[in-house]
């Protein structure tokens, strides 16, 4: 039959051809991502820039992804570690002396000269061992003191006129007797806002050689003056976090703030009439506070493609243009570095860029150096039990300096290869060959099989090789790091060293005590989930008015992401304006609680949050086992004369095992590894880390302090304990057993 070129043919073609280019097209183009944390004012202002960018190279693309800080740092180090990852990284100078040390991002020096160098703000530029890592198009990211100009109409200038206008706000405006409006607001549990009356006592976290001076006169007399601010002079709220103080200095309840000039923006957005001025003068010292000064800035990854490299360069400097820092400048009030802009009237003419520049004379900047990570996490205990009547200031000062010291070791401590290693690696290949020797006939079977039924294999294959990539590659990778030196100090020229990880897992006091927490957190909270979920499961179970709409009600908790759910408890728990604490004052006449700033109440807060997030899952499927179970049953334990007692111990319960038992070990696995409800209820293991369960404490010896070997140790462990739990409670429980 001969060939007919017809329309439809024809139409074919075309619409292939246009297929084929518009791919190649996609091809031919550059794509640079952008990592970055950014809020959102300044991320309004960086999605108009990249816009206009892209407009002006049609042959780039740019794909911009933010992340919280602390992912962000993750997530970098490991697609680095796997040798991909972002081309630009966006973010303070602090990140810098962690990734240059771990060798995951790029010296700038050899694609800049120095004449394009010198248009910045030397202090732009940052530099670590001799190489330049960073450029800032941004300079401060500084504490200053906040005012509402409606409540505060001029800014104190020394600490007792702070106290004396703060005072003079703070008032119980519906007089229920608790304060409405405070005079200051500010994230004092957190060391990085501390630090500002550190210096205006005379001290820093860091010598010039970047040792910690933590146990000072300084810190103990700065401890005071914070805790005397709260509970002496009342001016300041207790358990006031981040975003508590930022809620209400924007809802108009705070005279003064303490925050950094990330968040100008948001309330010029808000329609806050604010000003911005140096943290008062420190009246007993004559000092004035020294916030951490620190430029915010690109980065570039390590293992940026050569021919992406021009690119990226190009897009880096048109980010770091006088242009575009001064847009940047206009949306969030933030100092460039350009230093062509220094005389620019929008800087020059105004009031708050020139109070931040202010508050940058009297800074200190940031040290870049990873040790930084140690002594914050020091910090953080210390301050918070002090700060909690748990130790005194000169006690809290004594141990956060012990503690530093002790975390930096740790950091940099390299692993020596035990001697055994060879021994190790021969035992292995002997057990592997043995395990192959073990089970030979299976796999003359499986290679007999393969051969007369293929098809059935190459169905399987994608499945295998996603449960290869997913689960079994992780697993073997993390045996691995265990058994290795991998951290801070060799990041990829790791060696296998041995058991050492494993030994210092079970040798350190702080697992055993962290452990017990863990036991109890799975426990208590399974067991309500469990209790609750049943009972809720045999009430709809029965004849009610409007079940459809209860149920949905009652799975509601399990249904709102996590994130949502742990915050919005976290704001129930708050001691001032918490709705828990209101009920317990309002309604049962009884001392409110300090949830939060209390090591037992802030876990038992965690639990509390957890079973309610817990207890749909096994509603729902208690309430499935029930529907399931005949009803003749009950009919004939009817006839026997069976009570609903009698029913529920020998019918209900017995019936609901095999549907509730796998349930339950998936419930104490997903408890025993619950991080989000600990990590956002508590902050991070607040107050005094006192707070974490095993899986916590991975992740923050992790990318806190680096030890990845140690924290693959230790998440093994968890592993075998897990593994061994869920064992030995499938075979106790008889759960695989026929109930009739």
């Amino acid at each position: 039959m001969p060939f007919k070129f017809t329309k439809k043919i024809f139409t074919t073609l075309l619409l292939l051809a246009a297929l084929f280019s518009s791919c190649r097209e996609t091809e031919q183009l550059t794509h640079i991502t952008l990592w970055h944390s950014m809020l959102y004012a300044e991320r309004v202002v960086l999605a108009d820039l990249v816009e206009k960018y892209e407009l002006s190279h049609s042959e780039v693309k740019i794909t911009v992804l933010y992340r919280e800080t602390e992912e962000l740092r993750s997530g970098f180090q490991n697609s680095a570690l796997a040798g991909s990852g972002p081309e630009l990284v966006h973010g303070p100078s602090d990140q810098v002396g962690p990734f240059a040390t771990m060798g995951i991002i790029k010296p700038l020096e050899s694609l800049f000269d120095t004449t394009y160098l010198s248009q910045f703000n030397p202090q732009g530029l940052t530099w670590f061992n001799g190489h330049l890592y960073q450029i800032a198009d941004r300079l401060g990211n500084h504490l200053c003191l906040v005012y509402n100009k409606k409540l505060i109409p001029v800014p104190p200038q020394n600490s007792e006129e702070m106290i004396r206008m703060g005072q003079s706000v703070t008032q119980d405006t519906d007089g229920d007797g608790k304060n409405d409006i405070f005079g200051l607001v500010w994230n004092f549990t957190e060391p990085y806002f501390f630090v500002p009356f550190l210096g205006g006592f005379g001290g820093f976290v860091m010598d010039q050689d970047y040792h910690p001076t933590l146990n000072t006169q300084a810190a103990v007399e700065a401890f005071q003056f914070v805790i005397d601010l709260r509970d002496k002079y009342k001016i300041t709220p207790a358990n006031c976090d981040y975003e508590m103080a930022n809620t209400m200095f924007k809802d108009g309840k705070a005279g003064m703030m303490i925050n950094g000039d990330w968040s100008w923006g948001t309330y010029r957005d808000a329609g806050i009439d604010f000003g911005v001025a140096r943290i008062p003068q420190i009246v007993q010292t004559g000092l004035w506070p020294t916030p951490m000064v620190s430029p915010k800035g690109f980065s570039l990854n390590k293992n940026i493609e050569e021919d992406k490299l021009p690119a990226t360069v190009d897009f880096l400097e048109y980010l770091m243009s006088p242009e575009s820092q001064l847009a940047l400048a206009k949306g969030t009030n933030m100092m460039p570095t350009a230093l062509s802009l220094m005389n620019h009237p929008f800087i020059t003419d105004n009031e708050i860029m020139r109070n931040s520049a202010a508050q940058i004379e009297v800074g200190k900047p940031m040290p870049v150096v990873p040790e930084l990570r140690a002594v914050w996490d020091a910090m953080r205990p210390s301050y918070q039990k002090v700060l909690g009547g748990a130790i005194t200031a000169e006690d809290a000062a004594a141990e956060m300096q012990t503690t530093a010291e002790k975390k930096i070791r740790e950091m940099n401590q390299v692993i020596a290869p035990a001697p055994y290693i060879p021994a190790l690696k021969w035992g292995f290949i002997l057990l592997l060959a043995g395990f192959i020797f073990w089970q030979r006939k299976s796999f003359v079977e499986f290679f007999t099989d393969l051969k007369k039924r293929p098809f059935v294999y190459w169905m399987a294959i994608p499945a295998f090789f996603l449960i290869a990539v997913t689960v079994i590659y992780p697993v073997g990778y993390n045996i691995v790091l265990s058994l290795s030196n991998m951290g801070l100090r060799n990041f990829f020229d790791w060696k296998i060293v041995g058991f050492q990880n494993y030994i210092s897992v079970f040798t350190e006091a702080v697992f055993y005590s962290v452990l017990l927490k863990t036991i109890i957190w799975t426990v208590v909270n399974v067991f309500f989930h469990v209790t609750i979920g049943v009972f809720l499961a045999l009430l709809l179970n029965r004849v009610l008015p409007g079940k459809g709409f209860i149920r949905t009600i009652l799975i509601l908790p399990w249904a709102v992401p996590q994130f949502i759910t742990a915050l919005t408890w976290r704001g129930m728990f708050n001691q001032e304006y918490g709705d828990i604490n209101l009920i317990i004052a309002k309604y049962l006449h009884l001392p409110i609680v300090n949830w939060l700033g209390s090591p037992d109440e802030a876990f038992l807060a965690c639990i509390l949050t957890n079973v309610w997030l817990g207890f749909p899952f096994m509603m729902v499927v208690a309430l499935g086992g029930l529907q399931s179970i005949p009803y003749t049953l009950y009919e004939a334990a009817e006839i026997d004369g069976a009570n609903w007692w009698i029913k529920l111990r020998r019918i209900t319960l017995p019936l609901l095992k095999p549907v509730m038992t796998p349930a339950i070990v998936l419930g104490m696995v997903w408890t025993f590894n619950n991080l989000n409800v600990v990590w956002l209820v508590s902050n991070a293991g607040e107050p005094a880390d006192n707070t974490h369960i095993l899986v916590s404490f991975v992740y923050k010896s992790a990318f806190n302090l680096y030890r990845y070997g140690y924290a693959a140790a230790l998440s093994m462990v968890i592993f075998l304990i897990l593994l061994s739990f869920g064992a030995f409670f499938m075979k106790r429980a008889r759960a695989i057993e026929s109930v009739y």
